[in-house]
């Protein structure tokens, strides 16, 4: 098979496990996601996408980490949330990943009703901590997903257009 082709083949499976990667917590989603972008680039020499483009979408890349922090945040305000209890939640959507969706989706709500419980034994902040942390989360992978999808268009629209 040719080079090129392998090379493109292995863009497109950096772009796809970078878009899973920005909703499942195991993978650093915005890196491959960026990284299969840039190798496509590459691959066409930079004739379509420069660095003008690939600075901004290094810029989008970068703030998929910001949504992390600032969704976690939000939650963990919004809700009165300890620190503990965000934490558990992120431990919990890691864990969670194992057990398959009901995981990912049930982790970050019981992580953050174990951190919070061990801070204060009250069930009802407890159940209050997890259900911000876990909201604050899920905004969270859906900004991500958010500027994944966009950094993608953005891609496509100067390469093809």
């Amino acid at each position: 098979m040719e080079t090129t082709i392998l090379l493109w083949i292995l863009a497109a499976l950096l772009v796809a496990a970078g878009l899973a990667g920005l909703v499942l917590p195991l993978l650093p989603g915005a890196i491959f996601l960026f990284g299969g972008l840039l190798l496509a680039a590459w691959i066409e020499n930079f004739a379509h996408v420069g660095v003008g483009t690939l600075t901004a979408l290094g810029i989008m890349a970068a703030l998929t980490f910001v949504c992390d922090a600032a969704g976690s945040a939000f939650g963990a305000k919004r809700y009165g949330a300890s620190r503990r209890a965000v934490a558990g939640a992120a431990v919990g959507g890691a864990i969670g990943f194992f057990f398959g969706i009901v995981g990912i989706l049930l982790g970050p709500f019981i992580g953050a009703v174990i951190g919070e419980l061990s801070t204060r034994p009250n069930v009802f902040a407890a159940t209050r901590a997890g259900i911000g942390a876990s909201l604050g989360l899920a905004l969270a992978v859906a900004a991500k997903l958010a500027l994944g999808f966009a950094m993608i268009g953005v891609f496509l629209i100067v390469r093809f257009f």
